[in-house]
Formats: C-alpha cells, structure tokens, sequence
C-alpha cells in the first residue's frame, strides 16, 4: 500500500496512561516505530506533544474511548493534526491485544491513509456541548422527581392529577405544600386553587380528601425540594448557555424561524453540530452521523425495512423533539401536514424521525447559506403528488409509442 503519511502517532489511550507509537518512513522506504508510555496529567501530556513535537509527527490519532480522549486532544490540537476515529472502525484482528500493539496498528492505519476522522468542533462549540448536555441530563433528573412525586400522590389514593393538568403549576404546588403540612381540610386545600381550576373546586375537595402517613408527607417534601433545586439549577444554567450561546445569536435566530424549533432545541443543534457546514459533505451526510436516516438492510436484490442508526442521540431528541412540537402547532405548515400524513400510516413515532430528518436537513442548508427558513406550505404536498402522478403518466404512454401532450382542463 502507498504510504500517505512520512511521520504520524498513534495513541492508545487510557483512563491512567497514554501509549504512543511514532511511526515515520526509514531511508530505505519501511516503516520505524518508536514507542513510549506516558501518564495523563497535565505535565505527562506537555511531555507527549514536545517529545511528538521533536520527532517530526504531522498527524496524530486516537481512539475516541470514553471522556479520556478528550484532554489528550486538548493537548495537542494546536500543534498537530489531530484525529479521533470511531473504535468500531479500526478493529484489529482478534488475538494478541496489547496496548502496544494497539497504537501500533493506529499509526499503521495512519500511515497508509485508511482511517476516517470522527468529527470533533472547535474548542468554543466543544464547551458549549459540555454545557448543554448537562443541561440535558439535569432536564432528565426533574422529570424523573416530578413523576416519582404523582407515584407518591397516587399511591397515597390522592387523585391530583386526574383533576388538574398541570400538577406543578401554582395551584397544584400550593395543594402538595398544604399536603405536606399537615392541612386537613380537603375543602380548604382545594380553595387554594387559581384561574379556571376554580371551577373544578368541587373535585378537587373530593380527590385531596385523603389522609397521608408521615412517611409520605416527608417523601413528598424531599421529593419537592429536589424538584425546585432543579429548576433553580436550570435556570442558572440557561442564563449561562445563554452568555456561552451570544456568538452564534444570528445562527440560533435562523433555526429558530423553523416551526416546532425553540430556543433550547436551536443551542442543542449548534452545539453538537457547530455552524461550519463544511465538516459534512452534505445534507445527506449529516442526516446520517447523526442517525436520522434510514439503514441498509439489502441481500441477494432484496431490500428490508432498516432501522436507523443510534448517530448522535442529543442531537436526535432535540430534533424529534421539535418535529412533534412543531406537528402539535400545525398552522398549515409543510413539516405539521407532512407528519400528519405519515403518522396516519406509518405511526407518530416514524413520522417525527422522518420530520426530524427534514429539520436537520433544512438546518444545513440555512447554516451554510445564512437564509432564514421558507415554509412549503400544506397544499405543497399536494402539488408534489400531482406533479409526480402526471410525469409517471406521461413517460408510460411515451415508452408505448405515444406523443403526449398534457393541456389544462378548464375550470
């Protein structure tokens, strides 16, 4: 095989240890390695880059294990070219693994040019990622308390949530604290209620007219202190993603021109896929690292249904997060007929993938022209069909010998 690469490094790297192999072209055209172990704290990985530095690499590559990576590139990133591959794609042969022989296998890959870089955004994107997918996480753990809380109402026989829609809104948060209290009287607990839940007082006294044991009030009052440490946590967090966000505003102001993308929705898109477009080849590619696209299921000429592939699963949430907002929304938009017409056959759960698909696509292109988003329309779809229904038409009669000529029939 031709040999792409003079001078390349190729890191194994661990949770304690970095093994880096300098694999560089000798005088007669073969291959020399060097190998050396170092540890990972801040000083070891200084010794990495200067003693990488001094052989001559132009190009390191590594494995893309776990958070431990991630250091290690930031070590090296501005003064090498630096690589993280999928670990699924440069797989050795079966047998005889060491750590020696593994970065020896990378640096051969390198070498000879048979490795695709993952994708990896600059520095600024890469801290605005952290941010948010945290954000995400912390997200997760508040819905998991609120639902762990109606669990201890229901348990209890308390029927709040069949009553009221919003539990966590003020007047539920003022049921459960009363709840938690000790207060006895159902019809006082339920004059506590604001807006058009008034109405439904009645109710409410029946379904909050149940005696809660002391270990229930105290699960609750745990339960809602975490619950409100969350959103207090939350909203600290957006006020910085905010702040991290101000350089990209004009890109989170296009995204946000697309029905069902918010503003949270907008940062998460920026933050995992940057506003370089150039990173993916096209729209088509991105749809496909990020796992919005059907898979290849083909044998012997015969084509199954594929599953998608896992790609980038904030980034999917996100967008079929907004693909069912944006469907709820409707208004007559392309994407909201576009998924009531799937979900009608295929299920809602496919048509917000394949929605998901049409938002990502359309975020590409909007990221890389600067163009705000333009709404097809409902009737698109119908226009579409009858376009397509009239060329299949035309070109059958025309491969049976016939001279067609189509003419609008009056109204």
């Amino acid at each position: 095989m031709d040999v792409i690469v003079a001078c390349c490094a190729g890191l194994d790297v661990h949770q304690a240890s970095v093994v880096a192999c300098v694999n560089r072209s000798g005088p007669n055209g073969r291959s020399e390695k060097q190998i050396r172990t170092f540890g990972t704290m801040r000083a070891d990985l200084v010794a990495l880059r200067d003693w990488l530095r001094d052989a001559g690499v132009s190009l390191v590559g590594m494995e893309s294990t776990g958070v431990y990576w991630k250091p290690v590139y930031a070590a090296l990133e501005d003064s090498f070219a630096t690589i993280v591959v999928n670990a699924q794609h440069i797989k050795n042969v079966p047998g005889r693994k060491t750590d020696v022989k593994d970065c020896a296998w990378i640096s051969d890959l390198l070498r000879h040019g048979l490795v695709r870089p993952g994708f990896v955004p600059p520095q600024a994107i890469r801290e605005l990622r952290e941010l948010n997918r945290y954000r995400r996480k912390l997200a997760q753990v508040q819905a998991g308390e609120r639902n762990r809380l109606i669990k201890v109402l229901e348990t209890a026989g308390i029927k709040l949530a069949g009553v009221a829609s919003d539990v966590f809104g003020v007047s539920g948060r003022a049921m459960i604290r009363a709840l938690i209290e000790g207060e006895d009287s159902a019809d006082a607990m339920a004059g506590l209620a604001r807006g058009r839940l008034r109405d439904k007082r009645g109710e409410l006294a029946r379904a909050l007219d149940v005696p809660l044991k002391p270990h229930q009030r105290f699960m609750l009052r745990t339960q809602l202190a975490r619950i409100e440490q969350a959103e207090a946590d939350l909203e600290r967090i957006d006020a910085m993603l905010r702040e991290m966000a101000a350089p990209y505003e004009q890109q989170i102001r296009l995204l946000m021109s697309i029905p069902g993308v918010e503003w949270i929705n907008a940062v998460t898109i920026i933050a995992e896929i940057g506003v370089d477009m150039s990173a993916f080849a096209s729209p088509a590619h991105l749809a496909s690292w990020a796992g919005l696209c059907p898979g290849n299921n083909e044998s012997a000429g015969k084509k199954r249904a594929g599953k998608t592939r896992k790609g980038n699963v904030f980034l999917k949430t996100a967008l079929v997060s907004a693909a069912i907002t944006g469907a709820r929304r409707g208004g007559g938009t392309y994407l909201g007929e576009k998924f009531r017409r799937l979900s009608a056959r295929r299920g809602k759960l496919r048509a917000a993938v394949a929605v998901a698909h049409k938002i990502l696509v359309s975020a590409w292109h909007m990221l890389t022209d600067g163009t705000l988003y333009q709404d097809l329309g409902a009737a698109y779809i119908d226009r579409l069909d009858r376009t397509r229904t009239t060329r299949n038409l035309v070109r059958r009669l025309t491969q049976l010998g016939f001279d067609v000529q189509l003419q609008e029939k009056a109204a």
